[in-house]
């Protein structure tokens, strides 16, 4: 079978198409003969090893061969463990919790990484859903406990999270503030933002504004900033990744929580088809609709790696087989 393969860290060029093994599922896996798959900023991090912690276990050269969590296909073959899909069967999900591999014609994965596709979605949105719309989701839900009329701003709203965080949002009953680049402001707009923040002409850190909920998929702000960009009883929730926002959640985070009223919390995303599940009814319900940018082929996913790194991206890339 076909695969992107790579053995050293880099620029998206160390990604290589090969020729490899076509694996076979172990007892309790299926083998799902991928349709498409879709790009995520962790392929970004772990292509490069960096940030420092896209190294963890793997300091000099990557654990995975062949990258690619988000997935879409049929599937082939089933382990004798397997009691919920059957060959023929339709799915869609986040596989990093147990293998990766998904930019390849196939690949094995266990059974409970897995949901059933809606028979009304494509392929193509249904591989653009899985980590992106898990992420905006426990962000907003979990970590950020939103309610019905809190005014609600996701920084970095124009890209594969936020533009679910947008819908998410919505369905929740908020008022959303969407705030990404000049490119990105008539998308926003068009999938339901209340108001549109152009980050290249305005802080939203210093116009006065506060927020009950500030989902924070950019992080490029100080987390002094955001806490003072926030309500009383307001929420920072931290999707995105940086190293010093990341430093300055974990020392001063709890301190601002507390010491006061509002409060600040680090998302710490797990797969769950639960919440794949629960996408599935959004979508049928015309609540979510995946936005996708770009189609790759899967030998030009150097290209497409390269696209979603730049910050270019409006809503998700996906990698067609």
């Amino acid at each position: 079978m076909n695969a992107m393969v790579y053995h050293k860290y880099g620029s998206p060029d160390v990604l290589q198409l090969n020729e490899v093994e076509k694996p076979t599922p172990r007892d309790d896996e299926v083998l799902v003969s991928v349709q498409v798959a879709s790009v995520n900023s962790w392929d970004w991090d772990l292509v490069r090893g960096k940030p420092f912690l896209a190294r963890l276990g793997a300091l000099s050269k990557p654990k995975h061969k062949i990258l690619g969590a988000d997935i879409a296909g049929k599937i082939e073959e089933v382990g004798r463990n397997v009691k919920q899909l059957k060959p023929g069967d339709e799915v869609f999900g986040d596989i990093s919790g147990c293998s990766w591999g998904g930019f390849a014609e196939y690949v094995c994965a266990r059974e409970k990484a897995l949901a059933l596709k809606s028979d009304s979605m494509t392929f193509e949105e249904a591989a653009a859903t899985p980590q992106a719309a898990a992420l905006a989701l426990q962000g907003l839900r979990d970590k950020g406990q939103i309610q019905p009329g809190q005014s609600v701003i996701i920084n970095g709203a124009g890209g594969g999270v936020g533009t679910f965080a947008i819908q998410i949002a919505k369905s929740f009953g908020a008022e959303v503030t969407g705030v990404d680049s000049t490119g990105k402001l008539d998308l926003m707009r068009s999938i339901g933002a209340d108001q549109v923040i152009d980050y290249t002409v305005e802080d939203f850190t210093k116009n006065g504004q506060c927020y009950d909920l500030i989902l924070d998929v950019a992080a490029s702000r100080s987390i002094f900033d955001y806490k003072r960009s926030l309500t009383s009883q307001g929420i920072y929730v931290m999707v995105g990744y940086s190293t010093l926002l990341l430093y300055q959640m974990l020392f001063f985070g709890p301190w601002i929580s507390m010491t006061g009223s509002r409060k600040t919390g680090l998302l710490l995303y797990k797969p769950s088809t639960n919440d794949l599940d629960i996408m599935k009814e959004f979508f049928e319900a015309g609540k979510v609709v995946p936005v996708i940018d770009r189609r790759y082929p899967l030998r030009e996913l150097p290209e497409a790696v390269q696209y979603l790194g730049e910050g270019h991206a409006k809503g998700k890339v996906i990698i067609t087989m």
